[in-house]
């Protein structure tokens, strides 16, 4: 399997979080300026939609809505409590001005 359209990138504000869905799996799918980032859109300390979380541009995380976890945008470790387990991220991009984003290659 390789990387799939999910949206246009003009879909998608700076700064903010989508949720997607590739392949049968939820991603939360993360614009800050031109770059996109793509990880899995459930909390790993609670069954809850990342997507709908706080994007931290400067620190480049996503906040889990309910009890306030960050997670890495690159890594998926989350930086605060009291999530202590990683979600997986996927590899992202845009190609001419369309997000792609590909489920089997785990980051």
């Amino acid at each position: 399997m390789s990387a799939v359209a999910v949206c246009a990138l003009d879909d998608i504000e700076s700064g903010t979080a989508k949720k997607v869905v590739v392949n049968g799996i939820e991603v939360a799918l993360v614009r800050i300026d031109d770059d996109v980032y793509a990880l899995y859109d459930k909390c790993s300390h609670a069954n809850v939609s990342l997507s709908d979380g706080e994007v931290w541009c400067d620190t480049k995380e996503l906040e889990c809505p309910r009890h306030s976890s960050n997670f890495s945008l690159e890594t998926g470790v989350p930086a605060t409590l009291p999530a202590t387990q990683p979600v997986p991220v996927y590899t992202a991009f845009v190609k001419d001005g369309q997000v792609m984003v590909d489920v089997e290659a785990v980051k």
